[in-house]
C-alpha cells in the first residue's frame, strides 16, 4: 500500500508539474469577458449549464480532467469532490489551490494565490482581560480602520479571492458597525467567522448573527467552571455570561465551536470542558497553543511540557472516534498524531472520518503550521501578520496591497520554506506534515526557524542565542 501511495502521489506531482501542465493551469487561471474562468470551468466540471467562450468551456474539459486524474490519484471519489465544490467556499479554496499551482507549481507544502483565511482584529477593545491575550487587548486604539476603510479592505480580500474571513479582537462585538461589516463581506462572497468571548451574545444577538448568514461563531471557554475560566479572564461572572452565549448561538442552528487554550493552569480540566461540550453538543472543540506573546509573555511560566502537550493531545485526537463533538488544535503536532490512526485526518486543523489511506499524502500538501502559508492576520490599525500570534509587520492594508504582500514579502516565504528548520524539526520524516508551530518558535528564541519547544522531539535543545529572554516551559501548580 505504501508504495502504491507513493507512485500515485509521484505521478500527480509531475503531472501538475510538467510544463505543458501549468501551461494549461496559467490558461484555465485567466479572467476574460465571462468573468473568472477557472470558476466557470468548476462550473463545467460539476455539469452545469455554462453560458460562456470556447475558452472557458475548453478551460471546464481541461478541468474534468485533471480533477479525474486527482481523485485517482488519491483514491477519492467523484461525488464527494462534487458535493464539496457545490460549496462557495470550497470551491474558492480550489481556484486559489490551482491558481497557486499555476503560478508557483507544485511546492511542499503548496504555495496558494491568496491567503485562504484572513483573521481581522477589528479592534483593540475588549471587555476581559485575558491573562493569555495574545493582542494585549485593552481601549480602542486611535489608529483603527474606519468603517470605509474596513469596507474597502473587505473589498480587496473578496477581490483577490480570499476564501473565509474571521472577525477578531480584542472583542469584535465591541464595535459599533461589526454588523454593518460582516453583512458586507458576506454579501461579497467570503465566508465570515467571529471569534468572541461570548458574553456579549444575547438571544436577540445570536439571532441577528444566523441572519447575517456568519457561518462560524467560535466562543472561548477557558475551564470548566467559573473558577478557572473567571481567573484566565480577569472577571468574575464571565463564565456563565460565555455559556449562556453559546447556547443560544448552538439554539439558532450556527455552526459553533468551543475554543480552549491549553496552559498549566487549566490542563487536568480538559477532559472535563471536552464533556461540557458534548453535553451541550457543541459541534466543534478546538484547543489553542498557548503562545508566550502579548500579555502571554508576562505567564509564560504556565506552557505545559512537550510530555504534557503530546499525552493531551493523543487523548483529544482519540475523542473523534467516540463522539459527535469534532476535535481539532492548532498544535500541529496534532496531524503527526493522527498518522497514528489512519482515516480519520488531513492536518490539524481538519478531520475528514473515514479518509482513505491513498489521501493521507496530501497532508504534505497542504499541513503544518498555516502562518504565511494558507493565513495572515491583520491588526486593528490595518498591518498585515502573518499570524495572530506572531507580531511581525510585513505590510499595512492601508498603503500596500495584499497580494504584492502575498507573493512578494521575504519574511512569509521564508515561512513557506522548511529547509531552514533548526532541530528536529529540520529532520524530522513529519517536517511537512507539522513542521512545529512557527510563532512558538519566534516567541521563544526570536528565530522562525527554530524548533518548536513544545514537541517532545525537541527536548533539550538550546538556540545559540537567545534572542528573547521568555523562559521555557516549567512545572507550575496544576489545576484540580
Amino acid at each position: 500500500m505504501a508504495d502504491e501511495v507513493t507512485s500515485s502521489v509521484i505521478a500527480m506531482r509531475k503531472w501538475l508539474d510538467n510544463p505543458l501542465s501549468r501551461g494549461m493551469l496559467k490558461f484555465i487561471a485567466k479572467d476574460d469577458g465571462c468573468g473568472n474562468r477557472l470558476s466557470i470551468a468548476l462550473d463545467y466540471y460539476l455539469g452545469k449549464q455554462v453560458d460562456a467562450c470556447w475558452k472557458c468551456r475548453l478551460a471546464g474539459r481541461i478541468v474534468k480532467t485533471t480533477m479525474g486524474a486527482g481523485e485517482s490519484a488519491f483514491n477519492i471519489k467523484d461525488e464527494d469532490v462534487k458535493n464539496a465544490l457545490s460549496q462557495l467556499p470550497f470551491k474558492k479554496g480550489m481556484v486559489n489551490v490551482l491558481q497557486g499551482i499555476a503560478m508557483y507549481g507544485v511546492t511542499m507544502p503548496q504555495k496558494v494565490y491568496a491567503p485562504i483565511l484572513v483573521v481581522w482584529d477589528c479592534t483593540h477593545a475588549c471587555n476581559l482581560k485575558c491573562k493569555h491575550c495574545y493582542q494585549n487587548a485593552q481601549k480602542k486604539l486611535s489608529d483603527e480602520l474606519s468603517t470605509d476603510e474596513a469596507k474597502t479592505m473587505i473589498d480587496e480580500l473578496s477581490e483577490s479571492g480570499v476564501v473565509a474571513m474571521a472577525f477578531s479582537g480584542g472583542e469584535p462585538l465591541m464595535r459599533n458597525d461589526f454588523f454593518e461589516l460582516a453583512k458586507y463581506a458576506h454579501d461579497k462572497g467570503l465566508y465570515t467567522a467571529l471569534a468572541t468571548n461570548g458574553t456579549l451574545i444575547t438571544k436577540d444577538l445570536a439571532h441577528k448573527l444566523k441572519e447575517l448568514d456568519v457561518g462560524y461563531v467560535e466562543v472561548s471557554i477557558d475551564g470548566k467552571s467559573a473558577a478557572t475560566h473567571d481567573a484566565f479572564r480577569g472577571s468574575p461572572g464571565m463564565f456563565d455570561k460565555s455559556i449562556q452565549g453559546l447556547k443560544y448561538c448552538i439554539d439558532e442552528g450556527i455552526y459553533t465551536c468551543m475554543a480552549t487554550t491549553i496552559t498549566a493552569y487549566n490542563l487536568q480540566e480538559v477532559p472535563e470542558i471536552y464533556g461540557l461540550a458534548c453535553s451541550m453538543n457543541v459541534p466543534r472543540m478546538i484547543t489553542f497553543n498557548f503562545i508566550p506573546t502579548g500579555r502571554g509573555a508576562d505567564m509564560s511560566e504556565g506552557d505545559i511540557t512537550p510530555e504534557e502537550r503530546e499525552s493531551i493531545l493523543t487523548y483529544l485526537f482519540n475523542k473523534n472516534y467516540d463522539g459527535n463533538t469534532e476535535v481539532l488544535s492548532t498544535a500541529p503536532q496534532y496531524a503527526r498524531i493522527a498518522l497514528k490512526r489512519e482515516g480519520i485526518s488531513i492536518g490539524h486543523f481538519m478531520t475528514l472520518k473515514g479518509v482513505d489511506s491513498m489521501a493521507l499524502p496530501l497532508m504534505e500538501f497542504i499541513g503544518g503550521c498555516g502562518a504565511g502559508r494558507h493565513y495572515c492576520c491583520i491588526r486593528p490599525n490595518g498591518d498585515i501578520n502573518p499570524c495572530v500570534y506572531m507580531p511581525i509587520k510585513v505590510g499595512n492594508i492601508r498603503n500596500d496591497r495584499l497580494l504584492d504582500v502575498w507573493h512578494n514579502s521575504p519574511l512569509l516565504e521564508k515561512l513557506r520554506d522548511r529547509s531552514g528548520l533548526k532541530g528536529h524539526c529540520g529532520t524530522c520524516e513529519n517536517k511537512y506534515i507539522c513542521g512545529g508551530c512557527r510563532a512558538r518558535a519566534y516567541a521563544y528564541f526570536g528565530d522562525l526557524d527554530a524548533p518548536d519547544p513544545g514537541c517532545i522531539n525537541n527536548k533539550g535543545y538550546k538556540a545559540e542565542k537567545d534572542i528573547r529572554t521568555i523562559p521555557g516551559p516549567s512545572t507550575v501548580k496544576r489545576s484540580t
